[in-house]
């Protein structure tokens, strides 16, 4: 049987989703104008990558417990912060090596949705 989500994971998974939305809000109606399309680009990228993951987070987090889920969620956490975070920065004017960071992230969801088809395929709780 499935155990609940710790408090700390449901609020990652809250924080990874609802912040994706408000940015893509924010990008959508307040940076519109204010960004040439190249940063425009990089902001709806960011965002789009982000609430992917943030519902692969989500999944993550209910496969059940043991090392591969850990992992998993470890890794489209820090994925969704170098990744989407890189690419945010960049949009808004950081300087262009921030875009060596980025690989970093989707490296880390590669790593995680390997984690999560390993987790997946484990059973949960002795079934």
């Amino acid at each position: 049987m499935r155990q609940p989500a710790t408090r700390s994971t449901s609020w990652l998974v809250s924080l990874a989703g609802a912040s994706g939305v408000l940015l893509g809000a924010f990008g959508a109606h307040a940076l519109r104008g204010h960004l040439d399309a190249s940063a425009m680009g990089w902001w709806q990228t960011a965002v789009q990558y982000q609430l992917w993951h943030a519902l692969a987070l989500a999944l993550a987090v209910h496969t059940g417990r043991g090392r591969a889920q850990r992992w998993a969620v470890l890794a489209f956490a820090i994925g969704i912060v170098l990744f989407s975070g890189s690419l945010y920065a960049m949009a808004l004017g950081a300087p262009r090596w921030f875009g060596a960071i980025t690989p970093l992230g989707g490296l880390g969801f590669v790593v995680g949705w390997v984690a999560l088809a390993i987790a997946l395929g484990r059973p949960v709780d002795g079934a």
